[in-house]
């Protein structure tokens, strides 16, 4: 199996595979890129199509809505007719048939006008009505929404023409209530307009092949439907109102467009569904283009691939066997020649073993200056001002016959160096770096009494990581003289360590006087011989110039001085 697949490992092969699969994830990409920014394209612009397409549609139904609605004032407020509704005997019924006949030459979609009165008289242009004029017509609800309606004409959804003896179309109607100059009921106003009127003016919706528009109420009625077995289904209906509580755009789901208009003057709500021929036919158009390119590019790439793999690689061959015997002589070097790649290669590498040569040299002096700084660290700690104030401290605790006190402090004492020495390692765990602080720490609190406060927040799983030593005790100990005993009230010390990401913070913050920027730029705070620089420039030994320590402080609020060390030497 290996043997067969053999010619894989030849890099000739491998670059052109690497540029055939480039090319054709290059193709993949740009090709998505276009498939679904041509789509947006088109969606947004099927989604604008639909939107003014609609909202024109329901521009004209709001023009004759308002039309129609002046035509059903200018009836009620006819002279002709309220004077005959109020029983004047000089205005003959015949003369009222004459207003309305006037009317319905306006407006060739008024199927009719039907005129009730307060007394059951019906006045009509139809010959023939099947209308109850009884005082229970008054209880009908078409009738309580009219004389309830405060004057305003009431348009009703889509239904039979139930007042007419032919029951066979489909019509919507506008009525109001007809008053006297005092506001008394005269009677009522129906006028029955053509179903088809409403469609005459959705006509010039462009929706697509399968688009569609409807209305319905505020109620959930069908006010208009191109399928008129929508007006009774209530499963149709049901769906209907579901596409109405969507939002306008794209539903991927049901593979529509919707826009939504609100009529004025009604409660109607003109919904219109695109079905995003354009798209789908562009859509193919795409993606069979772009299949088309990428067998022709897969022939081109092999081509190219192979010619420009073997003009890289052949020199590369003979700079190979040059470049064996390097590893065990580093002052070696490859000479320069073949094409202007292996030249470079060969350039690179000879730099590369001056710099590893380099290398090795500055690592001997680091190890020297890290030796250096390692003496004067242990130095500091056996300065002659803290001897003198710990041992000034145990004699007067022994004067006054504190015996447990001296035991105490003598003890630390005798840890806090032994954990200095640390048998000589340059490297001490976490756990015994902050026993070494706290020692100190312990020291300095027989000392200064309530004048210090300090504190420890650590990660328990950081306890056992290598850390240099000494590097937390000089900032302790720039925290208390150059911080807290500079206030007569003290302060207090928190010492924390916790991890971020791959870098571990140990953070030294303190509540004292603090210090200007340019005291912590200009100059080195030391104390007994070791400062911080001393810490600063030991870590950057160890780990790099990413990492060391940063103070920051203000005066009157304190002190933060912030250790950054890898994540390293975890058990």
């Amino acid at each position: 199996m290996m043997t067969r697949f053999r010619f894989l490992k030849y890099l000739k092969v491998q670059v052109s595979l690497y540029f055939l699969t480039a090319s054709l994830l290059i193709i993949a990409i740009l090709g998505s890129i276009m498939y679904f920014s041509i789509s947006n394209v088109i969606l947004q612009d099927e989604l604008a199509s639909t939107r003014d397409s609609v909202d024109r549609s329901g521009r004209y139904v709001e023009l004759y809505i308002d039309k129609v609605k002046a035509l059903s004032s200018m009836i009620a407020k006819d002279r002709v007719i309220t004077g005959y509704l109020e029983g004047n005997d000089g205005i003959q019924r015949v003369s009222v048939m004459d207003r309305i006949e006037d009317v319905l030459s306006t407006d060739e979609f008024l199927v009719s006008v039907i005129i009730v009165g307060k007394d059951g008289a019906v006045i009509s242009n139809e010959k023939e009505l099947d209308m109850t004029v009884s005082d229970d017509m008054m209880e009908q609800d078409w009738y309580k929404d009219v004389v309830y309606g405060d004057g305003m004409p009431v348009l009703t959804s889509i239904r039979m023409q139930e007042f007419s003896m032919d029951k066979d179309s489909w019509v919507l109607s506008i009525s109001r209530e007809i008053v006297d100059e005092n506001g008394e009921n005269l009677g009522v106003l129906l006028m029955d307009i053509g179903y088809r009127v409403i469609e005459d003016y959705l006509q010039g919706l462009d929706l697509g092949r399968e688009g569609y528009a409807y209305i319905l109420n505020d109620n959930y009625e069908v006010v208009y439907h191109p399928d008129t077995l929508y007006f009774t289904d209530d499963e149709k209906i049901g769906k209907l109102v579901d596409i109405l509580k969507m939002q306008d755009g794209y539903d991927s789901n049901m593979g529509i467009l919707t826009h939504h208009y609100s009529i004025e003057g009604s409660d109607w709500i003109l919904t219109g569904i695109s079905t995003l021929d354009n798209l789908s036919m562009i859509q193919r158009q795409i993606l069979e283009t772009f299949a088309i390119a990428g067998l022709i590019l897969f022939a081109i790439t092999m081509g190219s691939g192979i010619f420009i793999a073997g003009r890289i690689t052949d020199p590369i061959k003979e700079l190979e066997k040059a470049m064996i015997n390097i590893d065990e002589n580093l002052d070696a070097e490859v000479d320069e020649k073949g094409c202007y790649e292996s030249i470079n290669l060969a350039k690179h590498f000879n730099e590369m073993t001056l710099k590893i040569r380099d290398l090795m040299d500055d690592i001997s002096s680091k190890e020297k200056y890290l030796r250096t700084y390692e003496i004067n660290a242990l130095y500091s700690q056996i300065n002659p001002h803290f001897l003198y104030n710990t041992l000034d401290t145990i004699i007067w605790m022994a004067e006054f016959g504190e015996s447990e006190k001296v035991i105490d402090i003598t003890k630390s004492l005798a840890s806090f160096f032994r954990l200095s020495l640390s048998k000589g390692d340059e490297m001490i765990s976490l756990e015994d770096e902050l026993n070494h602080a706290r020692e100190y720490l312990f020291i300095q609190k027989q000392r200064y009494e309530d004048r210090l406060e300090y504190e420890f927040s650590v990660d328990e799983e950081l306890l056992q990581m290598m850390v240099p030593k000494i590097i937390l005790q000089p900032l302790v100990e720039n925290a208390i003289y150059h911080g807290i005993r500079e206030l007569e009230k003290g302060g207090k010390i928190t010492i924390s360590a916790k991890k971020v990401k791959n870098t571990v913070e140990l953070l030294i913050k303190d509540d004292g006087k603090g210090f200007s920027v340019d005291k912590i730029e200009k100059s080195d705070i030391k104390l007994g011989g070791i400062g911080i620089r001393n810490v600063d420039e030991r870590i950057k030994l160890y780990y790099g110039n990413d990492y060391g320590v940063e103070i920051s402080s203000e005066e009157g609020k304190g002190t933060e001085a912030l250790i950054r060390i890898p994540l390293l030497h975890l058990p």
